[in-house]
């Protein structure tokens, strides 16, 4: 898995230094190019892209350095696997008790439909509308690289409606993926071990 991920963010980075030397002026407020070496090469902190927050606050991944991030990608209007990710999410937020410097981030497969104002009310609903909680709107071309970097599978099969592999992924402070859960009302402990254990070393 970390060699899939290095390989992919290495080809994000080379793509996104060529974009550098064409881009127009909007693009460049669009992408933040982080400087090489200032994070590891396995982190996510390296991708450039911005988000859109549910609180339509603008972001790139590594605005959230420093924190352990439990990372799910859904979309709010899935009626089958999607609220069970959802409620496996909350039920390790329940375990971890709440430790300091840890994010439960929801990141979007459907930018279209999942608007800031959507996220925020899907938040509302599902009560995970505490600071803790952070969902995260892109555009088709972020949610697909974010997507591989995950090795999370998914597919259109019509305006709303995605097949999706059912992954919760695990980083570090620095970014770094340090563990994944797979499946649907799996046995979570090990998810909940892991977060615990990184938070324990900020």
């Amino acid at each position: 898995m970390k060699n899939i991920l290095i390989l992919t963010l290495s080809f994000l980075m080379i793509g996104c230094a060529t974009k550098k030397e064409d881009t127009s002026d909007q693009s460049k407020e669009e992408t933040t190019i982080t400087s090489p070496g200032e994070f590891n090469e396995l982190s996510i902190f390296q991708i450039p892209s911005l988000w859109a927050t549910q609180n339509n606050d603008t972001i790139a991944f590594k605005d959230l350095k420093g924190d352990v991030l439990a990372v799910v990608m859904i979309y709010t209007s899935c009626k089958a696997a999607c609220p069970r990710l959802v409620a496996d999410m909350r039920n390790i937020h329940e375990k971890v008790a709440k430790k300091r410097g840890v994010k439960y981030v929801l990141v979007s497969i459907d930018p279209t439909f999942d608007t800031p104002e959507r996220l925020k009310a899907f938040a509302i609903e599902n009560e995970m509308n505490s600071d803790e909680w952070l969902f995260l709107q892109g555009n088709e071309d972020t949610v697909r690289e974010f997507a591989n970097i995950l090795a999370v599978r998914y597919k259109e099969i019509s305006p709303m409606d995605f097949s999706h592999a059912n992954i919760i992924s695990v980083f570090d402070d620095e970014g770094v993926l340090q563990h994944q859960q797979e499946g649907l009302g799996v046995d979570n402990d090990e998810t909940v071990k892991k977060i615990v254990e990184l938070a324990a070393r900020i």
